[in-house]
């Protein structure tokens, strides 16, 4: 749109100064809970970056899919390891797959992983809720939104029963004037290609799209409109607000047992 510095609404790092001691502090916790709970570590693919830890909880219902952010071309899962914890916590097993990044691959492979990380969970014989933060709320949407059918005639088209997104980003084309486009590399057409707000919506499951309170502009636009396009085609959807929230403390709520988030999770996976 004209008039928008998409630079100033997307650039997370500049916008939060701080961003280094709350990632430091992602790191820190995630450790500590690793080592207080060591996670079963799934391949589901050959390469290095290709895995799964599974948080184990009671071994009974939906899996929580938790994939993480970094535009693509950061991070890995190993720094959210914490983010099982308040589920964990009651009794819900936590998925964690980390994925190759941009630009040694493309956003559509990085789909395609993804996919290929929720078969591997498929294994277990159990429905899947698809949860990320950042890019990892878009990738949980394409989750819901994929077909999985036509992926593998032996899946159940309802994998993924449910998608619980956290300052998500469903429409990849503003990013091309971005700086976070040189791994990107999206172009007008692969960006729509990669955008679930313009995928057909999914047919069954429910969206649930938050927003950290203190995040721009683009991001509560972003939210709001596929809750209102995947909500025009009769899937359940909400809009949230986490208050007082920026990008990198918008995920704080999922080490915590008693937040509304957990609650809405545990919700989600039927507990």
């Amino acid at each position: 749109m004209p008039g928008i510095d998409y630079e100033v609404e997307y650039n997370n790092r500049a916008r939060v100064p701080e961003h280094p001691a709350l990632m430091a502090g992602w790191a820190r916790d995630a450790a500590a809970y690793r080592m207080q709970r060591p996670p079963q570590s799934i391949a589901y693919g050959a390469g290095q970056r290709q895995t799964i830890d599974l948080f184990a909880g009671d071994g009974d219902g939906p899996i929580v899919v938790f994939i993480h952010g970094g535009y693509w071309q950061a991070l890995d899962g190993s720094s959210f390891s914490h983010c099982a914890r308040g589920l964990n916590a009651h009794g819900i097993d936590v998925a964690v797959p980390t994925y190759d990044l941009c630009p040694r691959v493309t956003v559509a492979e990085i789909v395609g992983e993804m996919g290929t990380a929720a078969r591997a969970l498929a294994r277990f014989g159990r429905p899947l809720v698809a949860s990320g933060h950042s890019a990892g709320g878009h990738l949980a949407a394409c989750l819901l939104a994929t077909d999985w059918r036509a992926l593998d005639p032996s899946l159940p088209n309802d994998l993924v029963v449910a998608a619980y997104t956290i300052s998500g980003l469903f429409d990849l084309a503003p990013l091309i004037e971005t700086s976070l486009n040189n791994a990107l590399r999206l172009d007008p057409d692969s960006a729509r290609a990669a955008s679930p707000l313009f995928w057909h919506p999914p047919e069954h499951g429910s969206l649930d799209a938050l927003v950290g309170g203190n995040e721009s502009a683009e991001y509560f636009r972003q939210s709001r409109a596929i809750v209102e396009q995947w909500g025009v085609a009769d899937i359940a959807t909400r809009f949230d607000t986490i208050a007082d929230a920026n990008h990198f403390t918008a995920i704080a709520p999922l080490a915590d047992p008693a937040s509304p988030m957990v609650a809405r999770l545990k919700q989600l996976a039927g507990r």
